[in-house]
């Protein structure tokens, strides 16, 4: 049975120590949606909300919470981020903005939380840019979609067995 990396064999939260690991380039792409009513999306699309431009600032955030991941989520370790991505698009036919991050690192650790991160925070953004006129907001699907790099190889959830 697999072991979690973050508890000692006391039952301790613990920082995984990387120390001994080799320095590997390392991607993740995380993505996540938000749902809400087609006037919304509409207003959105169309540059109509009071708050400015919707994609750009939930783009900018985005960034920004890939960033201070280590000090948003205990345990993560601190990385210097090569790349962080972020691509936002709307989609009428499921009143959806869709939200895809990638993020890069050279590191001793993986960057799958910062991915996450980054589409998590976006989608707040964007949530909250909009409120005032839908509450019924809807954030959703914040996954993996794939990573390289490390130990452990690559994942891509297309292909993984179910």
């Amino acid at each position: 049975m697999p072991k979690l990396t973050h508890i000692d064999d006391d039952g301790n939260a613990v920082m995984v120590d990387v120390s001994g690991k080799d320095r590997t380039e390392r991607t993740a792409t995380a993505a996540g949606s938000v749902y809400m009513m087609p006037e919304t999306l509409k207003l959105i699309m169309e540059g109509g909300v009071k708050k400015g431009d919707v994609l750009t600032v939930a783009q900018l955030a985005g960034i920004m919470g890939a960033k201070k991941t280590s000090d948003l989520i205990p345990l993560c370790h601190p990385l210097e981020l090569s790349s962080v991505t972020l691509e936002l698009t709307c989609d009428p036919d499921r009143n959806a903005v869709d939200i895809a991050a990638t993020c890069k690192v050279t590191g001793k650790t993986g960057v799958e939380m910062e991915a996450m991160t980054a589409v998590s925070i976006a989608a707040l953004t964007v949530y909250d840019m909009v409120k005032a006129v839908d509450r019924g907001i809807r954030i959703g699907d914040i996954r993996l979609v794939r990573k390289s790099g490390g130990k452990s190889g690559a994942f891509d959830a297309e292909t993984r067995p179910s």
